[in-house]
């Protein structure tokens, strides 16, 4: 009981000192209305969920660069234009994000996992039946009423 007290008392201090990973994913729709998606490595932070591909803003950049770089680091993806969807930011009990999604229909390549992950690319009605982590979700079902 003691241990969960002080758990109970620390918590909210320790969320308040972490710092905020800003993340910018791309919502990469191809011709056929499919979007692509990307499941994330065991080891990695919500391993074996999957995730709209992307990674971490870096300083002095902007999240539209950021996802460029990222898609072709990781899935070979070269984003032509893409415009911002939503933002959201969440809290996990061990990480805080803040996700920029951006959206392209404009791009060049073929998806390929290019970090070991597995890459698909699935109807957007379809997206309710994969396991996506908490911070995606509203995501996934304004996807499903956008388009």
């Amino acid at each position: 009981m003691v241990l969960l007290n002080l758990y109970t008392e620390l918590l909210p201090n320790i969320l308040i000192n972490m710092k905020r990973i800003h993340v910018a994913a791309g919502i990469i729709i191809n011709s056929h209305q499919q979007v692509l998606i990307s499941r994330r490595l065991d080891h990695q932070h919500q391993g074996g969920k999957w995730e709209f591909p992307g990674g971490k803003v870096e300083a002095g950049e902007t999240p539209e660069q950021a996802l460029i770089r990222e898609l072709k680091e990781e899935v070979a993806i070269s984003v032509e234009q893409a415009r911002h969807y939503q933002s959201i930011s969440f809290d996990y009990p061990d990480k805080q994000v803040l996700l920029d999604f951006m959206l392209s229909q404009s791009f060049s390549g073929e998806a390929k996992g290019l970090e070991g992950q597995e890459v698909r690319w699935v109807a957007i009605c379809e997206l309710d039946q994969y396991i996506f982590p908490d911070a995606n979700q509203p995501i996934v079902t304004q996807l499903m009423a956008d388009f």
